[in-house]
């Protein structure tokens, strides 16, 4: 059997030998957790075909080279030059001809696997979504709720209609395999069909800040009976949320003021408001404040008017021009009810 005869059956089973080897060190499984969506498949299916001739294209580089090195060696006592060679006018249209068409196929593949992602379904439902530094808010308009957890029914597409209010962040939730980027200025639309029942993470994955790594939110996928008992409950939860108090949680809800201060007294990025109202809060420059309505109201307006002390300064809360007085008059008020 000639060289190329050893070598070609050698790049074989090296290809064999590593496209398996990585599937056994789990590395499918750490890039692509369980998928939970119609459009991973495609996704993973293209992922798996690359992985294939990216083992193939390792072992055709690998396998000669180490198989000259032992082969082809300088041999004792070895002095006289190697065969010069001019060229090779067939070995160069191949390799430029198979990478060609391979590339073409990946182009074909990718397509597919993009048009799969982006499928319309006519019976897709919307859902609004707002990121701001360094949390998510969901709304139902179909319902008017709004929520801080991502509720969906198993086997329904969901178009989500998202937008940033400040930086650019970016929607990921890795066991639906796609992601979005969530630009300030422009609405981008994602659309996903959940396939599997559970709760899931959404995490930003475009660095937005330095609080960046906590940006995660609950995507929970419900059998379409408990998606419809969620929405009633919040239907009704809205309904109530009348009174000065109700609106400022639903308020805090839509500005992400939940995603940095908790409303039970657990460590976040910001201050927490459970106890907050009417007791004394040491400050940065070592005074010591009250925490009245006047307090509030500029912290909400101006966060670096005075910054709570073992929080960042500047502080990494950004002012809310947008709130009117009412508006931050009910915020205040829940935060009273925190107690």
């Amino acid at each position: 059997m000639g060289h190329f005869g050893i070598v070609g059956i050698l790049v074989i089973l090296m290809t064999v030998l590593t496209y398996f080897g990585l599937d056994a060190a789990g590395l499918a499984k750490q890039m692509h957790p369980v998928a939970a969506s119609a459009q991973a498949a495609s996704i993973d299916q293209l992922w798996h075909w690359e992985m294939m001739v990216i083992s193939f294209l390792f072992s055709l580089i690998v396998v000669p080279m180490v198989y000259s090195l032992a082969v082809f060696r300088q041999k004792k006592g070895e002095l006289k030059d190697g065969e010069h060679i001019e060229g090779n006018t067939q070995l160069e249209i191949t390799w430029t001809v198979i990478p060609l068409f391979t590339v073409i196929a990946f182009a074909y593949f990718g397509a597919y696997s993009l048009g799969e992602v982006r499928r319309v379904d006519p019976d897709a439902f919307v859902v609004n979504v707002q990121a701001r530094q360094f949390s998510w808010t969901f709304e139902y308009p179909e319902y008017g709720v709004v929520s801080t957890e991502l509720h969906l029914p198993v086997g329904r597409q969901v178009v989500l209609k998202m937008e940033s209010a400040d930086v650019i962040h970016s929607f990921w939730v890795p066991e639906f395999r796609v992601k979005q980027d969530v630009v300030p200025g422009r609405v981008t639309e994602y659309r996903i069909t959940p396939t599997k029942e559970g709760s899931y993470k959404v995490r930003c994955a475009e660095l937005c800040g330095v609080s960046h790594a906590y940006m995660e939110n609950k995507v929970i996928v419900d059998s379409q009976a408990q998606y419809e008992a969620w929405v009633a409950e919040q239907v009704k939860l809205a309904a109530e949320a009348q009174t000065p108090e109700g609106q400022g949680k639903l308020l805090a809800t839509k500005n992400a003021c939940v995603g940095c201060h908790s409303a039970d007294g657990t460590a976040m990025t910001g201050p927490t408001w459970f106890n907050l109202y009417g007791s004394q809060v040491s400050l940065a420059d070592g005074s010591t404040v009250t925490a009245d309505e006047a307090f509030l109201t500029e912290s909400i307006r101006d966060p670096n008017a005075s910054i709570v002390a073992t929080f960042a300064s500047p502080s990494v809360m950004p002012p809310y021009p947008q709130l009117t007085d009412e508006e931050i008059a009910n915020i205040i008020a829940y935060i009273k009810t925190l107690k």
